[in-house]
């Protein structure tokens, strides 16, 4: 996870490779969802491996994997437990917006301190998962959030502990899981 400083300023994302929102599959091949689930295992898992499992070249995996990171269909990442490493607000927010809900879940997704935006059906338009240094940084965090233009109301979810976070749910096809849907 990237380090957060104990800065209490509003922070926006430096220009970097961010993954940004995520679109449908374009039409995944053996070939890339078994790359997918190869990494999904292991995201250190070496490419030759990956092409000697699939029977292609190291160079067919390397130029598959640039194209599926280019088209934010894969992230590779070391993923963390944000409360276990010290900091200490991880909340879920869901925001209520007076029209389209677009604009918020943009600019939202801007900041460091959204690492999940999605915009839903139902009683929230957005959720929005933060991970703020305290408590009064999620506090502050959660007034921008009201303060933004179209913004009518938000309730915070405050996580206490991290029970389950798996990213291992396969590679969907014609809408279901690996193996026909979830394991």
């Amino acid at each position: 996870m990237r380090s957060r400083q104990q800065a209490r300023a509003p922070r926006v994302t430096a220009p970097r490779s961010r993954r940004g929102p995520v679109s449908r599959a374009p039409g995944l091949d053996h070939v890339d969802r078994g790359i997918i689930e190869a990494l999904q295992r292991n995201g250190r898992e070496p490419f030759r491996r990956i092409a000697a499992s699939l029977g292609v070249s190291e160079a067919t995996v390397r130029a598959r994997y640039g194209r599926l990171c280019g088209q934010s269909i894969l992230q590779v990442t070391g993923v963390t437990n944000p409360l276990g490493l010290g900091f200490e607000a991880q909340a879920m927010v869901g925001v209520r917006t007076t029209g389209p809900p677009e604009a918020v879940a943009d600019e939202v997704a801007r900041w460091d301190e959204a690492d999940y935006v999605v915009v839903t059906a139902g009683r929230f338009d957005v959720l929005v998962e933060v991970v703020c240094a305290d408590r009064h940084g999620l506090l502050e965090v959660t007034n921008r959030i009201r303060s933004l233009p179209g913004v009518v109301s938000t309730e915070s979810f405050l996580y206490l502990e991290l029970w389950k976070q798996l990213y291992d749910w396969g590679v969907g096809s014609a809408g279901h899981g690996a193996n026909g849907g979830r394991r």
